[in-house]
């Protein structure tokens, strides 16, 4: 069997509402630091821009924070990290992530880069491959509703 270079971890968490995702979102913008990339999975309503929001202001962004959908990307500064928030719907493969010139702000980035949808960047073997290959923290969230008022948040975090 060959060694692995990566650590893995995983945990689970229940929301119970929009605000407890929104704080789960700033515990981890407080521990954020340079360089992560964080994925966000989950359907339509399932709380990704809360989680996001509160990301924000965990790492000291104080200003509006809407989901990047149409622009498909939103920079925001004036915390202890820049955040870059991306938004994939609208995009079906790695290969439209490329075409748009996104895969370079999830590589080298100086601040937090988190990613709405990230699961349309991880579609095919080269992207897997890519992603393989990135240095520092990536954490994978994924929230399912569990019922009206819950979400089951999972996360893993995978360091290089």
């Amino acid at each position: 069997m060959e060694f692995d270079p990566w650590e893995v971890s995983m945990d689970t968490i229940i929301s119970s509402s929009p605000e407890e995702t929104i704080r789960l979102g700033e515990t981890f913008g407080r521990e954020a630091e340079p360089g992560w990339l964080i994925g966000v999975s989950g359907g339509l309503g399932a709380g990704k821009t809360q989680l996001v929001k509160g990301i924000a202001h965990g790492v000291g962004i104080t200003g509006r924070v809407s989901s990047p959908t149409f622009g498909l990307m939103h920079e925001l500064e004036g915390g202890r990290l820049p955040l870059v928030h991306m938004d994939l719907y609208r995009l079906a493969a790695w290969a439209d992530v490329q075409a748009a010139g996104l895969d370079e702000y999830m590589f080298g980035n100086p601040g937090v880069v988190v990613v709405e949808w990230i699961e349309r960047a991880l579609d095919d073997d080269d992207a897997k491959r890519v992603f393989s290959q990135r240095q520092g923290l990536f954490r994978h969230v994924t929230i399912g509703i569990h019922s009206d008022s819950e979400r089951r948040i999972n996360y893993e975090d995978s360091c290089h």
